[in-house]
């Protein structure tokens, strides 16, 4: 969930290099951030608090000439925020510069036993052993290999980039959390994510589990824990490096808000073959499983109902963190889809390498090619949303959902009804955009609440769902996704007067019972907010959209973007990267 940047190359001023990278990675992690820069055979750290923009830098670092030099930006988990825990972490000598993501495991052991023979620590965090334990390895074996034998000792899922300052190399190693190299003409980068890579080269390589990469005059991977030499193959991707950028929106999460008519309408049109595929796999299967974490989850429950009205499928549905307790279930003959934006979650991955000890079908839905996802995945199919920075998702979901329901549509033979949809969701949700100054009276009594509730039935149950994720996740209010038929059995005591709810009431089989719900909730004096293509009396506000078939769940989630959105900046929260979260979650 940290960002790590490092770069090695012919530029002299590495420490810009890297600080600019950081910028890209941020959304990975905000609490604190630090670069080490290697000059005249020694290192020089520059560590804050806070967000990269935020702090008073020391312009006499960024000044330096070097030409090696690594950072990280940090999500905090062993350790509070302060400038002791930021990374990079040195050794005793103060030769061994670190940065790390992930979670040693058994790190008090070592620590324990590193304290015996002397070495001295300055943080709370369990990455401090690291460059220790590698200082402990130079005693009799040179940089690599002491580098390789400390990776093998720590236990969990990591991924570290270490420099020596007595060496021109960078080194790099990992089991789980990602790592990417780019190779330019004159440089060489390491990242967490390639999203940051991308402004200088798109040649890339993505460092699989159990290597280690040595970064210097050229590129060299090693299996682990072994160390045999592995071919080295870089790949060109095609994605464009200005998705990166904000371009003229004030945050990124606006920006992806009103890119989703062009990523539904991409789909629309270039995905016809790849659903039909997808669509025999899920047919000859014994046993479908979703899986998915937040969003995921939750596009995940949305395509379990696109299943069963249009394609008569029963699909199962798990958070993947809760997956793992089900693997009883599997067979060979089972196919898992697994949902994810970053192709990174650990929640995911972990119950993805059980199925692949039971023989299982994985088919990857993500939208980063190369991603630990991507890779273990005998099918994969990209969601074509282009990079989310924002850390709250909007476009890879409705991206998702998108796919989902064409992939429905073409097991019953029928996927131009499903394209035919989603440019009616697309032209719908532009016009839902260029109106979204009506919601400013919502917005205001939103802001002020502190209890907030959703409400739909069918696949606005899921809705409802992601919609209460959303508030929850960027406005810090109070928010609960329900099932409507729900409410009555607890819910309702907690409805008082001006309690606002939020009720998708699209025009489906749902819509005379979503009714009935808001109706109870009326009763007791909350404060209707009716999403829908019909005004009813019973709304005290209405937000519509129109009947758009079954792709409904695609454009009514919408709205609540926007007011999520709105809500944030109004309470002067920055949207892009809310408190305690981070974009992509690598560590459990």
């Amino acid at each position: 969930m940290c960002g790590i940047f490092g770069y090695i190359g012919k530029n002299s001023n590495a420490s810009k290099e890297v600080l600019n990278g950081l910028r890209i990675l941020e959304y990975r992690g905000y609490d604190s951030w630090g670069i080490a820069t290697k000059t005249n055979k020694k290192f020089v750290i520059e560590k804050h608090v806070g967000k990269i923009d935020e702090a008073k830098t020391n312009s006499q670092f960024f000044d330096l000439l070097s030409t090696l030099s690594i950072g990280h930006t940090r999500w905090a988990t062993h350790g509070g925020v302060t400038r002791e825990n930021a990374h990079p972490h040195l050794d005793c000598s103060r030769t061994i510069a670190l940065v790390h993501n992930g979670i040693v495991e058994n790190y008090e052991e070592i620590k324990k036993q590193l304290v015996k023979r002397g070495h001295i620590f300055h943080s709370a965090t369990d990455t401090e052993i690291i460059p220790h334990l590698i200082e402990e390895g130079m005693k009799t074996n040179g940089f690599a290999t002491a580098v390789r034998d400390a990776f093998n000792q720590l236990e969990g899922m990591n991924a570290i980039v270490v420099a020596y300052a007595g060496s021109s190399e960078i080194i790099a190693a990992k089991t789980g959390s990602p790592l990417v190299i780019g190779k330019s003409k004159d440089a060489l980068y390491i990242a967490s994510d390639a999203s940051s890579i991308l402004p200088h080269t798109k040649n890339l390589l993505f460092l699989k589990d159990n290597t280690m990469a040595i970064l210097g005059g050229k590129v060299e991977i090693l299996s682990l824990p072994e160390g045999k030499k592995e071919k080295v193959k870089f790949e060109t991707v095609s994605w464009e490096e200005e998705t990166s950028t904000k371009g003229a929106f004030s945050h990124f999460m606006l920006k992806e808000i009103y890119e989703q008519p062009r990523i539904i309408r991409n789909i629309a049109k270039t995905y016809k073959d790849s659903v039909l595929d997808l669509a025999k796999t899920i047919k000859n299967a014994k046993g479908t499983f979703f899986i998915g974490a937040g969003t995921a989850a939750y596009a995940g429950i949305a395509g379990t109902y696109f299943f069963s009205k249009t394609a008569g499928k029963h699909v199962n549905m798990s958070f993947a963190s809760e997956f793992t307790y089900l693997l009883d279930f599997l067979t060979s003959k089972s196919l898992i889809i697994a949902l994810s934006q970053s192709g990174e979650t650990i929640d995911v991955v972990e119950p993805l390498t059980q199925v692949k000890r039971k023989g299982g079908t994985i088919v990857a839905l993500v939208n980063t090619q190369g991603s630990t996802i991507y890779r273990m995945s005998d099918k994969k199919l990209l969601l074509g949303a282009g990079i989310e920075q924002a850390v709250a998702s909007t476009k890879a979901y409705t991206a998702k959902l998108s796919i989902l329901l064409m992939i429905a549509y073409a097991m019953k033979h029928d996927v131009e009804n499903a394209s035919s949809q989603l440019m009616t969701t697309a032209l719908e949700i532009e016009r839902i955009l260029k109106e979204s100054k009506k919601l400013k009276p919502i917005v205001d009594i939103l802001t002020r609440s502190e209890h907030i509730y959703v409400i739909g039935r069918g696949v606005s149950y899921s809705s409802a769902l992601e919609a209460a994720l959303k508030i929850k996740e960027i406005t810090y209010i109070h928010a609960e996704g329900l099932a409507g038929g729900e409410l009555k059995h607890g819910a309702l005591a907690l409805i008082s007067k001006g309690t606002p709810c939020i009720v998708f009431a699209p025009n489906d089989e749902t819509y005379q019972s979503i009714i009935s719900n808001a109706t109870e909730i009326k009763s007791r004096g909350g404060v209707i907010i009716g999403i829908s293509p019909k005004k009813e009396a019973i709304f005290d506000h209405w937000i519509e959209v129109k009947d758009c078939q079954d792709a409904v769940s695609i454009a009514q989630i919408v709205p609540v973007q926007l007011l999520s959105y709105q809500i944030a900046v109004k309470k002067g929260f920055d949207p892009d990267k809310p408190r305690n979260l981070a974009k992509s979650v690598t560590v459990k």
